[in-house]
């Protein structure tokens, strides 16, 4: 594992992130971590991986899951989760973030939803792992385009197709997460949220929670990291980053970046590209 993030307080904790330069949409993720516990955020992409050593506990959909050793993680797109060790010596993985329309491109096949967040399958896990490893010491496109097809093919069989139907009384909330991701910068009231999914403040902030299993506050705070990720990653300088994503300063964007990914934002864009 190369380098400790800065924003660790336990030398034993790492991370690191990588971008093909020729792939968009593609990120890919390893990290011991044995004393941080990461906070509520979420990825605007599929987060497919497997756990190599230790256990992991994540909170997802209003549960707790363990990942063991040899198992597979599956997280669809934008699902609030958290993240810290169950075991003494922390937990190693890797993972891959994939654009839905990069997974569907590379699959073949549109709509995928994975109901289970945790699945046991040794064979696959390590199959997976070995695959990600490679995707890390891929010196050529074509390699690693060719791997990634080999990787899919390795989750297809734990995917659903097509997506669900959405509950009664969702895209009220769904409206709700979009005037959030408009308004990133503002600073905005709970009689503006229930405003916009029709409810009185707090008979929606109950809904809300219940639906989502954050509040709104929680969930503005994973969309403001998830875009400053997505600026960052773009070349966009930290402290226009914090500014633009509604963040106090520099140092808060640090704080709460950090805090959710497990690297600050300057390491995050040194990461990025081999």
């Amino acid at each position: 594992m190369q380098g400790v993030p800065a924003s660790f307080e336990f030398a034993a904790d790492s991370a690191e992130f990588l971008h093909p330069a020729h792939r968009g949409g593609v990120e890919l993720y390893r990290a011991h971590i044995v004393r941080h516990a990461f906070e509520p955020h979420t990825h605007a992409a599929f987060g497919l991986g497997a756990i190599e050593r230790g256990v992991e506990r994540f909170r997802l959909r209003g549960s707790d899951h363990l990942a063991p050793p040899d198992s597979l993680v599956l997280m669809n797109p934008d699902e609030l989760h958290t993240g810290r060790a169950e075991t003494e010596a922390g937990w190693c993985y890797r993972m891959i973030y994939l654009d839905a329309e990069v997974a569907a491109e590379i699959s073949g096949e549109r709509d995928w939803w994975f109901d289970r967040a945790v699945q046991t399958d040794a064979p696959r896990a390590r199959r997976v792992t070995a695959l990600l490893q490679r995707l890390w010491q891929a010196h050529s496109p074509l390699a690693f385009d060719s791997l990634l097809l080999e990787l899919l093919h390795e989750f297809a069989p734990h995917a659903r197709r097509p997506r669900p139907q959405a509950a009664e009384g969702v895209p009220r909330f769904e409206r709700v997460v979009e005037f959030l991701r408009a308004n990133l910068s503002q600073r905005l009231t709970l009689e503006q949220l229930a405003a916009v999914a029709n409810l009185s403040p707090f008979h929606f902030l109950r809904r809300f929670r219940a639906h989502y299993h954050a509040t709104p506050q929680q969930m503005l705070m994973a969309l403001r990291l998830q875009q400053a990720k997505r600026q960052l990653a773009a070349g966009t300088a930290p402290a226009q980053v914090a500014a633009a994503c509604g963040l106090a300063d520099q140092a808060h964007l640090t704080r709460a970046f950090a805090q959710r990914y497990g690297v600050t934002p300057a390491r995050y864009q040194r990461q990025l590209r081999r």
